[in-house]
């Protein structure tokens, strides 16, 4: 009741307040230094429970939650190694946000690849040969302040390295200035070693990408498996000892035959990442709008993905359910609301009817001295 009296009033007295030539309304509201339309006690009590209310009150907006249930060291290259040593396999998913990037890094990853897919999961885009270096740096800076403690890689976008080791260089150097990320990634085999050594001898560890590489879907004549023959797989055996031996510190191997990726993976000294590639690569990689259902059913999901969860299902129960309890007028529930001093609203309220009272009479004694 109070809420709707208060509401009520200030629509109306707000036009009245806004007139501000009423004599009435002048002497109301102070005139001198020490008038005042609230008595100082009230102006005092409104203070202070202002002051409690900024104290306690958490933004609604605010991105951080609670610290990850489980505290880890944060991953670099030596903890990667270590684990391709031991034979531990790798984690590594997609992130193109805070939000995304903030979850995998509560699930444990121990890499996060904020990856050109971004080009469709989260900008509509119809493929990854679409979206810009300045786009991607901007999801970067996004992930990067979520992301503590996994391994973060930059997916270096169609166009951006492929002119020249130089330009390659360049463009990873804003990946990790601007982007704030720990390591590249690049798409191609023998052919990107020069570029791959250019970019570690700077320092930057990169991540190669061999098997389907999606920047190239029209030399490959779409999104076709890798490796399928002999002649193909000798390949793609080659493509992965030129980036191994140019630096690259683990690499991807995607859509390839799980026997070709598990035979190149046994000759290799740095890990191998598969996506679809079976499970006898060093560790996995999925995009993970794709892996949680950020898309409604019907969807086309390539053959190697698995389905995790359910988030389209879930968020479109949740906002019908807001909508529905919106338009009802369940929400928001009391609970939902910000107290006020039952003595401060009644206060509120009864100067405001008494400014109002003020103005009318003011204006009725204006129009009687206009008759006369």
């Amino acid at each position: 009741m109070h809420k709707q009296v208060t509401s009520s009033l200030l629509r109306r007295s707000s036009c009245l307040l806004s007139k501000g030539s009423s004599n009435a309304t002048k002497q109301l509201l102070g005139a001198g230094a020490g008038a005042s339309l609230l008595t100082q006690q009230h102006q005092n009590q409104a203070q202070s429970y202002q002051h409690v209310t900024i104290q306690t009150r958490q933004s609604s907006h605010s991105p951080m939650g609670l610290p990850p249930t489980t505290p880890r060291k944060k991953v670099t290259l030596n903890t990667l190694q270590s684990m391709h040593k031991k034979g531990e396999k790798i984690t590594m998913i997609t992130a193109h946000d805070f939000p995304s990037a903030h979850v995998a890094e509560h699930a444990g990853m121990d890499m996060v690849l904020v990856g050109d897919s971004l080009a469709m999961v989260a900008l509509g885009m119809e493929d990854t040969s679409e979206v810009l270096v300045e786009e991607m740096l901007l999801h970067c800076r996004s992930v990067a302040r979520a992301t503590s403690r996994a391994f973060t890689i930059g997916d270096m976008p169609m166009g951006s390295y492929e002119i020249s080791p130089q330009q390659a260089l360049s463009t990873a150097i804003r990946f990790i200035k601007e982007g704030r990320m720990s390591a590249v990634k690049l798409e191609g085999g023998a052919e990107m070693a020069p570029t791959i050594r250019a970019i570690t001898t700077a320092g930057i560890p990169v991540l190669a990408h061999i098997g389907l590489t999606p920047q190239r879907q029209n030399a490959l004549g779409g999104f076709r498996v890798q490796g399928k023959s002999k002649e193909s797989a000798k390949r793609l055996l080659r493509d992965a000892l030129a980036v191994q031996e140019a630096g690259a510190f683990a690499m991807v191997v995607e859509a390839v035959p799980q026997e070709v990726a598990s035979f190149i993976t046994g000759l290799l000294k740095v890990p191998t990442i598969g996506i679809g590639a079976g499970n006898g690569t060093s560790g996995q990689v999925l995009v993970q709008a794709d892996m949680a259902g950020n898309f409604p059913p019907g969807r086309f999901l390539p053959k190697f993905v698995k389905k995790y969860g359910d988030v389209w299902g879930e968020t479109l129960r949740a906002i019908e359910s807001y909508r529905d309890e919106v338009k009802g007028g369940q929400y928001p529930a009391e609970e939902h609301t910000y107290p006020m001093p039952k003595e401060e609203v009644e206060a509120f309220v009864g100067d405001v009817r008494r400014l109002m009272r003020a103005n009318a009479s003011a204006e009725a004694e204006g129009d009687g001295e206009k008759s006369a």
